[in-house]
C-alpha cells in the first residue's frame, strides 16, 4: 500500500503534457531514492525530468523515495505502463534496471550515475575525479593544520572516483596532507552526516567536503558551528553556508537535459554520456570564498584548462 501511494502521488503530481516527440520519445519517468525536496541530488532528477518535459514537449513521470528492494516493481510498472525511457536516478539502480531491461526490450533505460550499458540501456556521468581533483587543489591549498575531509554514504564507482579526485588533488597542492574519508552508509540522515563531520573535525580536519544528499546539512551545520570551511556538491553553496570555499557543480539538470534532447529526436543509445570539465553546462566550479588567495585562484584556473586541453588527466576514466 505504502508503494502504491508513492506511485500514485508520484504520477498524480506531475503529468506534463505537450506535443509528442515524432520520431523520439512522448513518456519518461524517473526513479529517484530520496526526497525530491532534498536540496540535492533527487531534487535535481525531479527538476530536470520535469523542465525538460515541459521544454521538449514529453509527458513526464516520477517515483520518490524508492529503496532498493521496491526498485524491480517500479521500473517494471512503467515499462509495463508503455513509458518510453525509464531512468534509475543512481548507480544503485544499476543491477535493478539490468534486470528489468532484460525484460522489456523495447523500452529504453537510463542509470543516472550507472556503470555498465546494453542495447536498451544507457549511462550518464560525470568526470567526478576531475572536479573533486579542483575541490581537493583548494581545500589543501587552505588548511592549516595539514588535515581535511571528506564524507561520502555508499561505495559506488562514482563515490570513489570522488574521493581519488579530491585526494590527488590535495596532494598536489600540500604533499603532506592527510586526507580523512568516511563513509556513512545513509545518504539522508542529517544526524549520521552531523556525527561524521564532527568526528573528522575532532581529529583536526579544518576543510570538510560532505557528499551526501540530505545528509550533507547536518555536516554543513558541523562546519558552521565549529568554525572550519566547507566544499559544496551540486550547486554555488556558498550562497547559502558562507562557510564554503568552492562548490563542485555537478548539474544534473544540465546533464540530463543533454541526453533528454537526444531521447526526443530519436537518438539516445545504449552508450555512456559523461560530462567533463569541458561542458560548462553539466559541470563546472562555483564562486571561491574571499579568503582564498589570488594566487590559488590562478592555479585552479590553470588547472581548468589543463583538464579542458587534455594535458591534466585525473584518474584515467
Amino acid at each position: 500500500m505504502q508503494l502504491k501511494s508513492k506511485l500514485l502521488a508520484g504520477l498524480a503530481a506531475l503529468m506534463l503534457a505537450g506535443p509528442a516527440a515524432a520520431d523520439g520519445i512522448e513518456r519518461a519517468a524517473i526513479v529517484m531514492p530520496g526526497s525530491i525536496s532534498d536540496n540535492g541530488w533527487n531534487q535535481a532528477g525531479f527538476e530536470g525530468l520535469t523542465k525538460a518535459g515541459e521544454a521538449l514537449g514529453f509527458e513526464a513521470a516520477f517515483s520518490e523515495s524508492v529503496h532498493q528492494p521496491e526498485q524491480i516493481e517500479v521500473l517494471s510498472d512503467y515499462a509495463r505502463r508503455g513509458y518510453d525511457l525509464v531512468i534509475g536516478h543512481g548507480g544503485e539502480f544499476q543491477d535493478a534496471v539490468e534486470r528489468v531491461a532484460a525484460r522489456f526490450p523495447e523500452t529504453m533505460f537510463m542509470v543516472n550515475n550507472g556503470l555498465g550499458t546494453k542495447d536498451n540501456i544507457a549511462n550518464a556521468d560525470f568526470y567526478f575525479s576531475q572536479i573533486a581533483y579542483l575541490m581537493g587543489y583548494v581545500a589543501g591549498s587552505m588548511s592549516d593544520t595539514g588535515t581535511i575531509g571528506i564524507i561520502a554514504a555508499q561505495q559506488f564507482k562514482f563515490t570513489t572516483d570522488t574521493v581519488a579526485g579530491y585526494e590527488a588533488g590535495a596532494k598536489a597542492a600540500n604533499p603532506d596532507v592527510r586526507v580523512l574519508v568516511t563513509w556513512t552508509g545513509d545518504w539522508d540522515d542529517i544526524a549520521k552526516g552531523k556525527e561524521a563531520a564532527l568526528n573528522q573535525i575532532s581529529q583536526d580536519a579544518d576543510v570538510i567536503w560532505p557528499t551526501m544528499d540530505s545528509a550533507t546539512l547536518g555536516a554543513m551545520q558541523a562546519v558552521q558551528e565549529k568554525g572550519v570551511y566547507g566544499i559544496g556538491i551540486y550547486r554555488d553553496a556558498i550562497n547559502e553556508w558562507p562557510e564554503i570555499l568552492q562548490s563542485a557543480i555537478l548539474d544534473v539538470r544540465g546533464n540530463m537535459r543533454s541526453y533528454l534532447e537526444l531521447a526526443t529526436a530519436g537518438k539516445l543509445e545504449g552508450a555512456l554520456y559523461r560530462a567533463d570539465m569541458g561542458n560548462e553546462l553539466a559541470m563546472r566550479i562555483g564562486s571561491f570564498h574571499p579568503d582564498i588567495p589570488v594566487d590559488v585562484v590562478d592555479e585552479v584556473n590553470k588547472l581548468i584548462d589543463a583538464m579542458k586541453s587534455g594535458t591534466l588527466v585525473v584518474n584515467p576514466q
